[in-house]
């Protein structure tokens, strides 16, 4: 998939989430050696050395993997994130990023009116580091239209990628819209949600139509909504089964019955709800 500044990324990624450094170094290692070629992990994950080795020393060419990472919410504000980026390629070991997203946006519920100061200035970070050569392409994680609408009012260069939430029993259709409406591309963090999801029954039937898992039902749920997602495994088994998702198609019904599940399988929590 192309991003809109031109930039090729996977159109499925490995996720690192609650995985600790040591675990992510194998695991991150593992899921190269499935196939996978899009990484993501972030600051407040507390695995980016763990990450950063696996890349480092798994033998596949480094502008073959697509790396993301991401700036924490106590790190918002232009100077904190320039000194946040440091931090996380330090931690990293590696000289460039493909990737980086603010992790989450500040919210009228904690910050205010300044909210929209404090991303319109984290965003402004973001434009200096993708000038000056450091980072492939900039982005934004569980924003929402509300959100974007001042950043793209104000940028100098438009986001390239929000990463939400995103899997049968939460659909976020509006975000999807508005993201598709202003050329952004959409991954989807926890695209499988939790372990719910795969016992909700029209799951369950659907795997059993098409003769694929409840997890690759998932997936190609997502990508036929044409959003990247970000899949997390420990087990070489499910890793190479989910890169095997997208040999069929859902029918348009099937489709439909999928996005009219709601609030089941993941956090299922907006940006503007929720204190950081």
């Amino acid at each position: 998939m192309k991003l809109n500044n031109g930039v090729k990324i996977p159109e499925i990624g490995y996720g690192t989430y609650k995985i600790e450094s040591p675990k992510a170094e194998e695991l991150t290692r593992m899921a190269i050696d499935a196939g996978y070629r899009l990484i993501d992990t972030a600051a407040f994950y507390g695995n980016e050395e763990g990450v950063g080795r696996a890349i480092r020393t798994c033998g596949v060419p480094r502008d073959e993997i697509f790396l993301t990472t991401k700036v924490w919410n106590t790190d918002r504000g232009y100077d904190n994130t320039l000194r946040a980026f440091d931090a996380s390629m330090d931690r990293l070991g590696l000289d460039t990023l493909d990737l980086y997203l603010i992790h989450w946006p500040a919210n009228y519920l904690q910050f205010g009116d300044a909210a929209v100061d404090i991303n319109r200035d984290t965003w402004r970070a973001l434009e200096r580091l993708y000038k000056d050569g450091r980072v492939r392409s900039i982005g934004l994680s569980n924003f929402l239209s509300q959100h974007i609408a001042p950043i793209l009012d104000s940028c100098e260069i438009p986001p390239m990628v929000d990463q939400i939430e995103f899997h049968p029993g939460w659909y976020q259709g509006g975000a999807l819209r508005y993201c598709k409406d202003h050329n952004i591309a959409v991954e989807a963090w926890s695209p499988m949600g939790r372990s719910s999801v795969f016992q909700h029954p029209t799951i369950v039937a659907m795997a059993e139509k098409y003769g694929k898992t409840p997890a690759q039902i998932c997936l190609q749920w997502v990508a036929q909504h044409g959003i990247i997602p970000i899949a997390k495994s420990s087990s070489m088994q499910r890793m190479e089964e989910n890169l095997k998702f997208s040999d069929f198609k859902l029918e348009e019904g099937d489709m439909e019955a999928l996005n009219a599940l709601n609030a089941i399988g993941g956090s299922c929590k907006r940006a503007d709800d929720i204190l950081f």
